[in-house]
């Protein structure tokens, strides 16, 4: 059977609320929100993104102060950020959403379908924020007093570019070689930008403190039974435990779980056709929800 052709992927920017708002945006049908995590940006979904483009139109925007978005002053909480990603799916007149997100993208795509069930078709959890404590200690550690002088100092182009260096620091805190160092690495090198750094600092501590982590988003998770929820996860993830897809999957009735062995923290980019492959099958294998204001409240009371 001969392979299809790639679907290219555009870059598009849109004004938001006076706020420039990058995203990528690829193929046509049923619209997919891909929403990435903390210091990450919308080329983490890349390499999924033309495979899901064959049937779906796919939107990947850079969170606002992350990527090429605007590094605005502004409230970076779980439920400014899925506002404005209801603000962008509005403005591309796209009416529901299967809502997919990746660490701190997944506290944000369960605060979307909490806020907005009517937009929430479908929910995806990829190595999902939000379900427990536990969290890498070098998160912590940004969140305490005094982060923001550190912060510039291990993102300067000095550190940056001593890579044989930083990727043997990193690999002593657990991360594992590939996609957690290659990652990792470069999204605390964007922190060299003031405006970034700034945002990842409030973006961190609404969510984090020296504790852990501070949303917990376990004692709603029931809301979820109406909606079809995927839970993706890396075995090996040093940043969040598997053992939250356990919790996630045990608190959202109908859930699907899939483990992915080999992967760590961005289990999208250890095994991009796999991701693909799954989230394609429970796409097609489930019917979008239709959940209002109404059936949320009767669950409630």
């Amino acid at each position: 059977m001969p392979r299809k052709t790639p679907t290219a992927v555009r870059s598009e920017e849109i004004d938001l609320h006076g706020h420039r708002v990058s995203y990528r945006i690829a193929g046509e049908g049923p619209v997919i929100l891909l929403i990435h995590g903390i210091a990450g940006s919308s080329q983490q979904w890349l390499d999924s993104m033309s495979m899901l483009a064959e049937d779906h139109t796919v939107v990947a925007p850079d969170l606002l102060g992350h990527g090429r978005s605007a590094k605005a002053r502004g409230v970076y909480s779980l439920g400014a950020y899925a506002a404005g990603l209801r603000d962008l799916l509005v403005a591309l007149d796209c009416r529901k959403a299967t809502v997919v997100g990746h660490s701190l993208g997944g506290g944000i795509a369960l605060q979307f379908a909490y806020q907005f069930p009517e937009r929430s078709g479908r929910l995806v959890l990829v190595s999902s924020g939000g379900l427990g404590r536990e969290v890498h200690p070098l998160l912590r550690a940004a969140t305490l007093p005094g982060s923001e002088l550190v912060l510039p100092l291990i993102s300067n182009d000095t550190v940056r570019n001593a890579g044989t260096a930083v990727s043997q620091m990193i690999g002593r805190l657990g991360f594992r070689a590939g996609p957690d160092i290659a990652e990792f690495a470069p999204g605390y090198g964007s922190l060299a930008d003031g405006g970034a750094r700034q945002a990842f600092i409030h973006t961190l501590r609404a969510v984090i403190d020296h504790g852990g982590q501070r949303v917990n988003a376990t004692d709603r998770l029931y809301l979820a039974e109406d909606m079809p929820s995927l839970i993706v996860w890396g075995r090996r993830d040093p940043i969040i435990p598997v053992a939250h897809a356990g919790i996630a999957h045990r608190g959202m009735p109908g859930s699907r779980l899939e483990v992915f062995d080999d992967s760590g923290h961005f289990p999208q980019l250890d095994d991009p056709m796999r991701f693909a492959r799954t989230l394609s099958d429970f796409i097609d294998s489930t019917e979008p929800a239709n959940v209002d204001a109404d059936a949320m409240r009767a669950r409630m009371v």
